[in-house]
């Protein structure tokens, strides 16, 4: 397996991870909701910028699972991505760590962009709530990335950032006030080994949910346009056909 993929899909979501995230843990007094979306929606169209060509500039393991159902990628690739993704997460909320412990006052127990329901939430969002909004916003932009990118293979032209990055600004506006806007389960777990207590124990919602959005997004996706590409959906409905 050549091993620019997934050094760029390391580097990339450690990217998002210590500049995005960092925004709402560093600025967020400062740049409020507007400002932490556009963070997420500029580094994201950055990042497809610098790695698309690369690894496809997944840096989510939602957005792999996509890749992967729609027949774009074969499982052991995905799994060599998931892993350099979740590293890459970790690795960046380590040093985003480390410049919030330089911050006089700065609190990270509990919170450190870490994502939440019930009073974790800054609406007080329920826990039936938060999966259906985590699995609303995940499959939104799992949808816009196969309807964006052209079709079998990594590689994205520089352009396909560009809905891409606005879908997760878009995603990042609605769900911030909600649940903190996961949609990202290596984001929502490097955060919350950092913020630790109860962003741990409701750490399985912000796994769960958004990889059962990317596979809807992937059925909607194949069922909206014609021209798919297969995948394990497509492979199903063929073999019930046959019977």
């Amino acid at each position: 397996m050549d091993p620019r993929p997934l050094a760029a899909e390391f580097v990339g979501t450690l990217l998002l991870v210590f500049f995005a995230v960092g925004s709402a843990v560093l600025a967020g007094e400062f740049i409020g909701t507007l400002g932490i979306s556009l963070a997420f929606a500029f580094v994201l169209l950055g990042l497809v910028y610098m790695f698309g060509h690369v690894s496809g500039a997944h840096v989510n393991p939602a957005v792999t699972l996509g890749v992967l159902l729609a027949g774009r990628m074969d499982p052991r690739t995905a799994i060599a991505y998931w892993v350099a993704q979740i590293a890459g997460a970790i690795v960046g909320a380590a040093l985003l760590f480390l410049v919030a412990k330089q911050v006089p006052g700065l609190g990270t127990h509990g919170a450190f962009g870490s994502n939440g329901f019930d009073s974790r939430s800054a609406v007080g969002i329920s826990l039936g709530g938060a999966f259906v909004i985590e699995a609303l916003l995940t499959f939104l932009l799992v949808f816009v990335y196969l309807a964006a990118t052209p079709g079998p293979g990594p590689a994205l032209r520089a352009l396909d950032g560009v809905p891409i990055g606005l879908a997760l600004g878009a995603v990042s506006l609605v769900g911030i006030p909600l649940t903190g806007a996961g949609v990202n389960p290596a984001r929502s777990l490097a955060t919350a080994i950092f913020a630790t207590g109860s962003a741990l124990s409701q750490l399985w919602l912000f796994i769960v949910a958004p990889l059962v959005g990317a596979a809807v997004a992937v059925l909607v996706h194949q069922l909206v346009h014609k021209n798919g590409y297969g995948g394990w959906f497509s492979d199903a409905n063929a073999r019930r056909a046959s019977r």
